[in-house]
């Protein structure tokens, strides 16, 4: 079982940053691929990043957010971040954590995942 939870949401400027954070209880988080997605008003989950224990740490991002955002790890810390800059008003969602012992190489489907947060509010004004 692994229970997860995210912090770091609220306003920001278009053009700024926020770090968000995703806190990781289980002995056995170190063994997940993390993900985070996020869902905007009125539209369906999708995926954002995810970093892959399975496969070296590796690092998948969606399209619209590569080059702006970066996921990292902290097993020490059994956390999660996605450090998310330049961010634009469409970045405006609710972002999930979430975890799986599946790597999909590449685009980490809403449905493939095992464990789920929250989610915390990002909203990026014009």
């Amino acid at each position: 079982q692994v229970q997860l939870v995210e912090s770091g949401g609220g306003l920001v400027q278009s053009g700024g940053s926020l770090r968000l954070s995703c806190a990781a209880s289980g002995r056995t988080f170190s063994a997940y691929n993390m993900g985070w997605f996020r869902q905007p008003p009125g539209k369906e989950r999708e995926f954002v990043a995810a970093i892959s224990r399975s496969v070296r740490n590796t690092t998948y991002y969606a399209d619209s957010v590569k080059g702006r955002f970066t996921i990292a790890g902290d097993n020490a810390e059994n956390t999660v971040y996605l450090q998310m800059n330049s961010l634009k008003p469409e970045d405006t969602a609710v972002y999930y954590c979430a975890a799986t012992l599946r790597d999909y190489s590449g685009n980490y489907p809403p449905g493939g995942m095992t464990y789920w947060g929250k989610g915390t509010l990002v909203t990026v004004s014009s």
